[in-house]
């Protein structure tokens, strides 16, 4: 299973749900506003980078781009990938659990 997280963290908790449901080792992919937890330096930044222990995890680049992200601010560990590569995450894991 992959998991998705669409909204900000500084708005919404659905980081923290997906943090403490998902189990080891599945995937967890940032898009839409998501986006916001992967920058580098915010008070979000050390709960990414913890879950990186037990989670690969995937921001969206389409999505940093429409929100003026550079790739640069991207937290170190974080894999960019583009929209062909999100289809192949979701083909290859089967299911996608959405944190709304």
């Amino acid at each position: 299973m992959i998991h998705t997280v669409n909204k900000s963290p500084f708005e919404r908790n659905s980081l923290d749900s997906c943090l403490r449901l998902s189990i080891k080792g599945a995937p967890i992919l940032f898009l839409e506003d998501g986006v916001l937890a992967v920058t580098s330096g915010t008070s979000i930044s050390d709960k990414v980078a913890n879950a990186q222990r037990d989670h690969p995890i995937f921001v969206l680049g389409p999505d940093l781009q429409a929100r003026g992200i550079a790739e640069g601010d991207v937290a170190e560990g974080i894999t960019i990938i583009d929209y062909g590569e999100f289809v192949d995450l979701v083909v290859e894991h089967g299911t996608v659990q959405s944190w709304l």
